[in-house]
């Protein structure tokens, strides 16, 4: 796996990679491919990251994960966490994308991280302590160089929460989207709107959230 240009400077590239490397080597059917699992990290680069999606692990399903959180290849039906992410949208801002298809958003400096980046087919969340969560600790203190939004879903996700340092950031955290806790917090938490509401007080472009693959 090929580092991400401008995150190889971290020290999880050179100290915990290669024995993740090591330890996939002998397992079979991992998702997302190879070439696609730093997909987020290389769209986003830091200065150009303002807000920060913080997903769990890859979608199990072969042929949905493509390296970037929640989201799917545009042929793809919703998965079920996503669709409910775009009925909060429609509630929140009144639309949603034609797919499931979200690198548009990370185009607009939205990283759509995974605190795993794979996962072995059928079996989501065998990778959770593969190593992975070293690189998402130092991600999140690396952006917390200056204010940005970090958007976290669930209490994984909210597990991380203490690695982003200063007290500039929008932190929104509330229930997970999935379909077993999308109505205990999630729903109705206009997430979409909040964090453009934010961007324009930073000074910043808002998020074309609804838009398509540039």
């Amino acid at each position: 796996m090929r580092p991400p240009a401008d995150w190889q400077n971290l020290p999880f590239f050179e100290h915990d990679l290669p024995r993740i490397e090591g330890t996939l080597v002998d397992e079979a059917n991992i998702l997302p491919p190879a070439d696609q699992r730093f997909a987020a990290l290389d769209a986003c680069p830091p200065e150009q990251t303002r807000v920060v999606i913080l997903g769990q692990d890859p979608y199990p399903t072969p042929g949905h994960a493509h390296g970037f959180a929640f989201s799917v290849e545009p042929e793809v039906p919703l998965p079920r966490s996503l669709s409910n992410i775009f009925k909060e949208m429609d509630a929140d801002i009144g639309a949603h994308p034609a797919t499931g298809d979200l690198r548009h958003w990370a185009a607009q400096g939205v990283l759509l991280l995974n605190t795993s980046l794979t996962v072995p087919a059928g079996q989501a969340g065998a990778h959770a302590k593969l190593g992975w969560s070293a690189l998402t600790a130092q991600v999140l203190a690396s952006l917390s160089d200056r204010p940005r939004a970090f958007l976290l879903w669930g209490k994984h996700a909210q597990s991380f929460a203490h690695h982003i340092e200063g007290d500039n950031h929008l932190i929104l955290a509330t229930a997970h989207p999935s379909p077993l806790s999308a109505r205990r917090g999630f729903f109705g938490s206009r997430p979409f709107s909040r964090i453009n509401d934010w961007l324009m007080t930073q000074g910043q472009p808002q998020i074309d959230w609804t838009g398509e693959v540039p």
